[in-house]
This record gives structure tokens, sequence and C-alpha cells, in this order.
């Protein structure tokens, strides 16, 4: 097993009501199967948002969601931010 950081900011930290939460999942996962647990873990509230956020992953934004995942990874879920 392994266990991650995720962590949510703007709205999607609006939407779970925390700033971050460990997520465990077995050896081998990936970042597909991480926001697969999220959906899970906050099917109420996180699903159509994680259709559209961007996610870091130890602070190096994740466009392979095939991305291997380690113990104690970091993943950020970044909703759009709206800026002028």
């Amino acid at each position: 097993m392994v266990t991650i950081v995720v962590r949510y900011f703007a709205s999607a930290r609006a939407a779970v009501g925390i700033d971050e939460e460990k997520v465990t999942l077995p050896d081998g996962a990936r970042v597909a199967d991480a926001v697969t647990r999220l959906r899970e873990l906050h099917p109420e509230t996180l699903p159509k948002l994680l259709e559209a956020v961007s996610y870091l992953l130890d602070g190096v934004a994740v466009r392979d969601l095939t991305r291997p995942l380690t113990e104690g990874a970091e993943l950020d879920v970044l909703p759009p931010f709206a800026g002028g």
C-alpha cells in the first residue's frame, strides 16, 4: 500500500470542506487511481469538479495521469482560477 497526501485548493477545498487528507492506495497506483478514489470518497461534491481541475504531483504539473505514485507523495487538486 502507498499513502499520499491530497491537498485541495479554492473551490475544491470548499467542495470537500478540508484542506488536505491522506489517501491510501494499492502498490503501483497511479494518479488516475487517486482521482478515482477521490470520486469515491466525495461522491456528492467532487466528481464534476474533478473533470475541470489540474494536478500537481510533488509540485510538478501532471499531464499524464498514468504517472506512478510513491509513498508520501503530495497530490494538489487545483481548480481553474480566474485572473485578471
